[in-house]
């Protein structure tokens, strides 16, 4: 009896006819451990990251004669677009320079199309008009879309399907990759559709939009009020948040599945993931496509495709051509050219509501092979795979008892008692980076790892081991259970994993969030792999079950790491213009943890078939150690850099004048608004650039009307709180005139009064109106179907672009209250005018020279009229 309980206290089981060996249960040496986790490393650096950069091989004007995209003719197409230089709305550069750009372009392509095949029309069109939600209008006048119809000769549909982009820029940025490089691309896949014998069964319409970076304009005017949207049926739209690499597929339909039938079909290179379109749709993303107007307004379903590598030049005088290989251009045109043939022989097109079928779950792996699904689909397979983890996991306990000879009850019993350590793991692997983020936060030093990428390895995901790692440790060097064997106590926390996989399967599903395909995916490998040893006698020979399940992790391991690492990558840059109300090293470290719980959850508690697995444990410690030393001690940790990875520094040099209700000048005074960018504010930059008397916007934000300030859109009312106003003795001097004009005050009735307003002044101005309490904004003569309202900490807030038609605007308010009385005051106006491309003053331009070499600024001259009627 003493022997049998030796032989079973080591794994050597031999009964219900399952044969332990001693050969499979012994321990490898404590130095397999470290080469364990290495080996996972190496496979992440040797596989994930070249599939992640992969691009296709460019092609020449040689190979002109194959009907396929020739990327050395876009490149030249961009090489000329971005020569113009910035391309601000209103400005010469985009209203005349690139829009005679494009036109000849299409014109060359006309006189080179096949007429026998395609008709081509051409349209050049101005739109005017205004949308909103919330308290916000937006009023735009003037803005210009450039539509070409191309139709098949042979073709009589009415359905559309539109291509678009946008060749606007931000202030300062000649936007090379945004989006510069999508309208080089459409150019291109027009050259080459036009110019080959083919036939399709739908019109396409591509449509180059002049106004979409202030705030999705010009698209707006298109879907509402061109002539061709009604017939607009489906979208293929292109847009950037950074530049070169591959584009990403990360909004699609809504409810429109066959879209996603035709992506998987026809992208030579697909890349794209449901877990992108919810990230952004949750609004995690601080930007927005022209699909949401097309989506909102047009009801048209699509795809939206973006650029979304080297974020830090994104919207900054670096986004240069210079920055993107020709190899990205033929990635793109690859995937948009076999998408719009696709596309323009669909059949859904003639009848797009009979395909509305719910969401889809979509997603590529490494590039290689795209996979899709219907999320009915998805949630019955989520369901199965995690009742398959649990009937698999009591068949393995079950086995457990019988080779044991134990009651079921015993097993059990040490399972739950694992299953509450695995959960303190699960716990740490997700808490650890998140405290880590933190602390650096206290101590003012987020984005630490902004320039130096290999610290988030460090910071974050090596804590996420030690905490997955640590208590599992801790645990079996304590426990003394001599029934069930080491080997056993092994699958045991894996199988509490399984568990604690299922519970969060179960409740994501739900929950109703199609990602949840990510936790499902490492889950059901590892189903696969413990039906595999259940199957066979794998299951109870000492560890000999640990190589299948190594094996079947390996997909497991490449696709979380390679999802995490592409949204690491997305949000490392957006960290740094996403405000500084809020820690963003959060959501890296989120991602960080998520991402190692899932790629190395099944495969830390194997270190315990190791000798001394302490020692991989203070491996992992010394690491982090190392990091947070450099993180916090050294250059490495220091976030900027120039040209690469700048500090953003958006600033206003404005001048500021109160106005009473009876005339009088009560307020005249000029300093610089700071909207900071990022966590850090004006910290990287004290000691080179004079701030003395640099103040918070906070007090100033409740004594005023929206801080008394010229804000200048939704990004800096939303940070006005963290805002700082620096004071300046010299008065800012307006290029030009910013003026309101009061044309007319009529009494309408007992109760309501109305007055006319005259606005003259540069391309960018915003309106701010505010009634005083017993006062009500009851019609504007702004479109009246829009749904604007105040709120008890925000006015009406309307914001004014002008294209090419800078004629005034003329517009009427009209107000009740109810007494009648119209002789006190009756509301406050603010009335904002903002010089962009202007460098500003000598002492503006004084003051900006003294910015470091790291900073991107975003800075010009601004006036703020406040009023009282």
């Amino acid at each position: 009896m003493a022997d049998k309980e030796s032989l079973l206290s080591n794994g050597s089981i031999e009964a219900s006819g399952y044969v332990v060996k001693n050969k499979g249960n012994s321990k490898l040496p404590c130095t397999f451990g470290a080469g364990f986790i290495l080996f996972w490393t190496l496979l992440f650096f040797a596989v994930v990251i070249p599939f992640f950069y992969r691009l296709p091989t460019a092609l020449t004007m040689e190979d002109a004669k194959k009907n396929e995209f020739i990327a050395e003719r876009a490149y030249k197409d961009l090489y000329a677009l971005s020569d113009i230089g910035n391309k601000l709305t209103g400005s010469k550069e985009n209203e005349v320079d690139a829009v005679n750009f494009i036109l000849s372009k299409l014109a060359a392509i006309k006189d080179d199309m096949l007429s026998e095949y395609f008709d081509m029309e051409i349209d050049l069109s101005q739109a005017s008009g205004a949308f909103g939600s919330g308290t916000t209008l937006n009023l735009y006048q003037g803005v210009q879309n450039i539509a070409v119809k191309l139709t098949p000769k042979q073709s009589t549909s009415q359905s559309y399907l539109v291509v678009n982009s946008h060749f606007d820029s931000k202030p300062a940025t000649a936007s090379a990759g945004d989006a510069g490089f999508m309208v080089t691309v459409m150019l291109e896949v027009l050259r080459v559709i036009a110019t080959t014998k083919q036939h399709f069964e739908h019109p396409i319409v591509f449509l180059f939009n002049g106004a979409e970076e202030i705030g999705l304009l010009a698209s707006h005017g298109f879907v509402t009020q061109h002539k061709w949207a009604p017939n607009c049926k489906a979208l293929i739209n292109l847009d950037a948040a950074g530049s070169g690499g591959r584009e990403i597929l990360f909004q699609t339909g809504p409810n429109h599945p066959w879209l996603v039938k035709y992506y998987k079909k026809y992208a030579k290179h697909p890349f794209g993931t449901t877990f992108a379109e919810e990230i952004f749709q949750a609004g995690i993303i601080p930007s927005d496509t022209d699909f949401r107007q097309f989506r909102t307004y047009g009801k048209i379903p699509g795809l939206d495709m973006g650029q979304c590598i080297n974020g830090f030049i994104y919207h900054t005088k670096y986004d240069l051509i210079d920055v993107i290989p020709r190899e990205s251009f033929q990635n793109t045109g690859d995937n948009v050219l076999s998408l719009v043939r696709g596309l323009a022989n669909a059949t859904e097109l003639y009848d797009i509501q009979a395909h509305e079928a719910g969401h889809t779950v979509f997603f590529d792996f490494l590039g290689l092979y795209f996979i899709y699904y219907s999320e009915s689909t998805g949630i019955l397979m989520n369901y199965v795979i995690s009742v398959a983890a649990l009937t698999f996991i009591f068949i393995s306990m079950q086995r457990m008892t019988a080779g044991c000879k134990v009651s079921f009850s015993h097993v059990v019993c040490w399972f739950i008692l694992v299953l509450i350590v695995q959960v303190v793991c699960f716990v740490l692997g997700l808490a650890l980076p998140l405290i880590v983020a933190n602390v650096f936060d206290d101590w003012g030093l987020s984005l630490a790892y902004y320039s130096t990428p290999l610290l988030v390895v460090g910071l974050y995901v090596i804590p996420s081991l030690i905490g997955l790692s640590l208590p599992l440790t801790i645990y079996y060097a304590v426990q003394r259970n001599h029934k069930i064997s080491t080997a056993y106590h092994v699958q045991l926390a894996l199988h509490a994993q399984a568990v604690l996989l299922t519970l969060l399967t179960v409740g994501l599903t739900a929950y109703g969030l199609r990602s949840t395909y990510i936790v499902a995916i490492p889950l059901a490998f590892y189903v696969l792999s413990l039906g595999f040893n259940l199957l066979t006698t794998l299951h109870d020979r000492g560890y000999a079950w640990t190589g299948v399940l190594k094996i079947s992790q390996i997909i497991p391991f490449l696709y979380s790491s390679y999802v995490v690492y592409l949204f690491i990558v997305i949000l490392t840059p957006m960290g740094a213009r996403a405000g500084s109300a809020t820690n963003r090293d959060l959501y890296i470290a989120v991602l960080a943890g998520i991402g190692t719980v899932l790629s190395f959850g099944f495969l830390v508690p194997l270190i315990n078939t190791f000798r001394r697995p302490s020692f991989v444990i203070f491996t992992l410690i010394g690491i982090t150690a190392l990091s947070i030393l450099l993180a916090s001690s050294t250059q490495l940790g220091f976030p900027y850099r120039p040209k690469t990875n700048g500090q953003r520094v958006a600033y206003l040099q404005v001048r500021n004048m109160f106005y009473e209700f009876d005339g009088t000048l009560s307020k005249d005074e000029s300093g610089y608004l700071f909207s900071f960018q990022d966590r850090r504010e004006e910290t990287p930059f004290l000691g080179q650039v004079n701030l003395t008397g640099l103040v918070s916007l906070k007090p100033n934000c409740e004594r005023h009307m929206l801080c008394g300030m010229p804000l200048y859109e939704f990004r800096y009312v939303e940070n006005r709180l963290q805002s700082k106003w620096l004071p300046r003795s010299q008065p800012v001097v307006p290029p030009e005139p910013t003026t309101l004009s009061v044309l007319n005050k009529t009494i309408v009735n007992s109760t309501t009064v109305r007055f006319e307003f005259s606005l003259a002044g540069p391309t960018f101005m915003n309106l701010f109106i505010q009634p005083y309490e017993d006062v009500t904004l009851t019609d504007w003569s702004f479109p009246s179907s829009i749904n604007v309202e105040p709120t008890s900490t925000l006015p009406y807030i309307i914001y004014i672009v002008m294209g090419v038609d800078r004629s005034p605007l003329l517009f009427n308010l009209e107000f009740s209250k109810p007494n009648g009385n119209f002789n006190v005051p009756l509301f406050q106006l603010g009335v904002s005018g903002h010089y962009i491309q202007n460098e500003g003053d000598a002492e503006s331009v004084k003051f900006a020279s003294s910015f470091p070499s790291y900073s991107i600024l975003a800075q010009w001259p601004a006036v703020y009229l406040r009023y009282i009627f």
